[in-house]
């Protein structure tokens, strides 16, 4: 799924340790405290550590925020100057809540552990680590409200020798795509689901996790009930691990990948193809070239014209060898406008 921002960047995660849910031969489960289960003093602390990080993020105090994070981070801190120059303008008025906060201890942890799990709360919010040193962390899920685009902020800290927490990565991801959040999206592909829409439900499943799950390695029961509604209806013609062929109007098109976007401010639907010779030399010349793609993008609603409803465009892209030759967004009313002649098929491209 693909949320970009408007200036084209995705804001990134730059964490001491590595997370996952790969499933190596040995997990160590270590100890989690939920908030409600805190002291005062522990709640206070880490509530004061997360809201000092936002406003200095708010302020683009980028000397600030470096000199609160672990040195072993701080060593190499061009990609969260970045992070916090692309989040900066989003959040910069935004009202702060500290929505969760997670104590975990894993000061026990050989220093050898391929994974941890710490299990949280009731009913159990899962987080999964790996390869995570020895020492006692913390996360803060922090929601950036009252703006344009609200966004949730994942917040890793450390506590240092001197009981101080420090900054070990974050995480960005905005609460909101074309104007709506995630429990939106899961109630829509439910609907969508329920009379057989299974592209479109199945790419509003995957906005809903994504905006729903604020850190890839965090589960829950909610999350885990998404998914397998998700999984009951993935449709079986989607390209992904197998390129699909898409016959439109006598000629054969590649499909490698087909996702949505909010880069154009709605909600597009997202198709990425992969031209052959004769293709490529036509999308030099730009009335050819729109010609092309907008043949992709009629193809595909005549297949699934419920597609439609479900977004405001199609943004296509033809590239080869992760080279972009040429790439149109157009809204739906003008796709369902152009000349269709007949014959359309799909199937996938066997290796």
């Amino acid at each position: 799924m693909t949320f970009m921002l408007p200036n084209g960047k995705r804001i990134q995660l730059f964490l001491l340790v590595l997370f996952g849910c790969v499933h190596p031969t040995h997990a160590h489960a270590a100890s989690c405290t939920t908030q409600s289960q805190m002291t005062s003093a522990q709640r206070d602390s880490l509530v004061a550590s997360a809201h000092s990080f936002v406003a200095q993020l708010q302020s683009a105090n980028v000397e600030a925020i470096r000199a609160n994070t672990l040195p072993s981070v701080a060593a190499d801190f061009s990609g969260i100057a970045a992070s916090v120059k692309t989040l900066q303008p989003l959040v910069q008025s935004a009202t702060i809540t500290v929505q969760a906060l997670y104590l975990l201890d894993g000061s026990t942890n050989s220093p050898n552990s391929a994974r941890t799990n710490f299990f949280c709360g009731s009913p159990v919010v899962t987080l999964n680590f790996t390869n995570l040193p020895p020492g006692t962390y913390a996360l803060a899920i922090v929601h950036a409200t009252g703006v344009p685009q609200p966004q949730q902020i994942a917040i890793i800290l450390s506590r240092n020798t001197s009981n101080s927490w420090m900054l070990a990565g974050f995480f960005a991801k905005p609460m909101i795509a074309a104007g709506h959040d995630g429990l939106w999206y899961w109630i829509s592909a439910r609907k969508m689901a329920e009379t057989k829409m299974n592209w479109d439900a199945w790419l509003y499943y995957n906005i809903a996790f994504n905006l729903l799950n604020p850190v890839d390695f965090l589960s829950s029961p909610n999350l885990e009930k998404l998914h397998h509604e998700a999984s009951s209806i993935r449709p079986d013609n989607l390209p992904g691990e197998r390129p699909l062929s898409l016959n439109a109007y006598g000629t054969s098109f590649t499909l490698t990948a087909i996702d949505s976007t909010t880069a154009f401010g709605g909600l597009d639907l997202d198709v990425s193809y992969s031209p052959d010779a004769v293709q490529a030399a036509q999308l030099h010349d730009p009335p050819a070239a729109r010609a092309q793609v907008t043949q992709v993008m009629s193809a595909l609603l005549e297949l699934h014209p419920e597609l439609q409803t479900a977004f405001h465009g199609i943004w296509v892209h033809a590239s080869q060898q992760n080279a972009s030759l040429f790439s149109l967004e157009l809204p739906m009313n003008l796709i369902a406008s152009s000349p269709k002649p007949p014959s359309v098929s799909a199937n996938f491209i066997t290796p």
